[in-house]
């Protein structure tokens, strides 16, 4: 008596060809690029320290002024348009910081 075998048919699962893929090429920036990149980012940081009294709007300078009156006016100008927020006006030279309220705030 003799078996027939039949041969394996293959699954879906299993590939009958492999594939073959493509080999990646990176390409790594070059130092000198990077170089110069740091250096533009540092130089479009904007400097406000050129006047003496500062403008802060939440503990963020937003200007600089040199007279303390041309920093009051501004600083009552954002106050007014923007009650919650917090302004003050940094004197450089002193190291004192005062905060500016709306007229006729009372303080709580």
């Amino acid at each position: 008596m003799t078996l027939a075998v039949e041969p394996p048919t293959p699954s879906k699962d299993t590939p009958e060809k492999e594939k073959q893929v493509a080999p990646r090429q990176t390409k790594m920036p070059s130092k000198d690029n990077s170089e110069k990149e740091a250096e533009e980012v540092f130089s479009q940081r904007k400097r406000y320290e050129s006047g003496r009294y500062l403008l802060q709007v939440d503990k963020q300078t937003k200007g600089s002024y040199k007279t303390p009156e041309a920093a009051q006016s501004a600083a009552l100008e954002i106050k007014i348009a923007y009650p919650i927020v917090q302004v003050s006006i940094y004197d450089s030279v002193d190291n004192s910081a005062r905060l500016v309220e709306l007229p006729g705030a009372t303080a709580s």
